[in-house]
């Protein structure tokens, strides 16, 4: 007859439990896994594809003797001594550093307003100012497009009622001002939205306890809007500057009503898509675009390294 131990049941649980464990989490982690996997694919078709491909094709050369030929780097060296690019490169920065905080200034504006309480009927208003968001682009910039033009739509009626020309949105000294009104008119309320998202979150009894300290309306705002507001600015600033650095549909359709103004090169996406498709130059085009997404990467994260510093202080 055997005896079975009592502490034998304890002691045999215990050694399956690990196996138990790790099994478990097996079946998690693939479970993890396969609840992300339509995302990684997604993401590795779209993303990561395309910018290897580009960057595969941004080091050969296509050559009359020899065909599609590796050239290294060389295209990235003729590009640093092309006058095209830096002349787009530098229109769209003076776009940015001029448009990017006139219309991040009017959103912000615009969402203090809706949400202060002094202002009635304020569902009209942020439906009105986010509308043109709504626009397709395309619609958006014919329409502004007839407006401007020189002799026929807005303009042109202007300058025939005042007998002079006044209006000229389509003169080399004026056409970016003009750009950047509808591009400022199109994400004013995208802006706005974000910034008023963010203040909707403040804890009301922020609020309270300054109206008890006795502040007023402008303190309220530079002592707890604001500040409450940084992680938003520093997102809507860096989705400026990649939106500014991909500049295209705006000059891209403009270009139509504007071509001796409006060059094929006038920025430098415009640059990349004129070079491969009308040029036919896919490799410097693919160079153009590394070079391009390069820079507003590592500007984004500039932005967003100084925003959450500030953040933490």
């Amino acid at each position: 007859m055997t005896t079975t131990s009592p502490a034998a049941p304890a002691l045999a649980a215990a050694t399956t439990a690990p196996g138990r464990r790790r099994s478990a989490r097996g079946r998690s982690e693939w479970k993890g896994l396969a609840f992300v996997a339509p995302f990684l694919v997604v993401f590795l078709l779209v993303f990561i594809a395309p910018v290897a491909y580009s960057l595969y094709l941004s080091l050969f050369r296509q050559q009359l003797v020899g065909g599609n030929a590796f050239v290294g780097l060389d295209n990235y060296a003729a590009l640093v001594q092309d006058p095209q690019f830096w002349e787009s490169f530098g229109r769209v920065v003076l776009f940015l550093v001029i448009q990017v905080p006139v219309m991040l200034a009017l959103a912000l504006v615009a969402a203090l307003a809706i949400d202060s309480a002094r202002l009635h009927a304020s569902g009209f208003f942020r439906i009105v100012i986010f509308l043109p968001y709504a626009v397709p682009a395309v619609v958006a910039v014919l329409m502004w497009g007839f407006m401007y033009g020189d002799n026929f739509g807005l303009a042109a009626n202007i300058n025939d009622w005042l007998g002079a020309t006044v209006l000229t949105p389509f003169a080399r000294e004026w056409v970016l001002v003009s750009i950047g009104n509808i591009v400022t008119w199109e994400f004013v309320g995208y802006n706005m939205l974000i910034f008023y998202s963010a203040l909707r979150v403040i804890p009301t009894d922020l609020y309270e306890a300054a109206e008890l300290d006795g502040a007023g309306p402008f303190r309220v705002v530079t002592g707890i809007k604001l500040p409450a507001l940084r992680g938003a600015i520093v997102i809507a600033t860096i989705f400026s500057i990649i939106g500014s650095f991909q500049l295209f549909n705006e000059p891209n359709i403009l270009r139509t009503l504007a071509p001796n103004i409006i060059t094929t090169y006038f920025t430098p996406n415009m640059y990349a898509y004129n070079l491969s498709f009308a040029g036919q130059q896919y490799n410097y085009s693919a160079t153009v675009a590394i070079v391009m997404g390069v820079i507003t990467a590592v500007i984004a994260y500039v932005v967003q390294l100084r925003g959450s510093r500030k953040e933490d202080r």
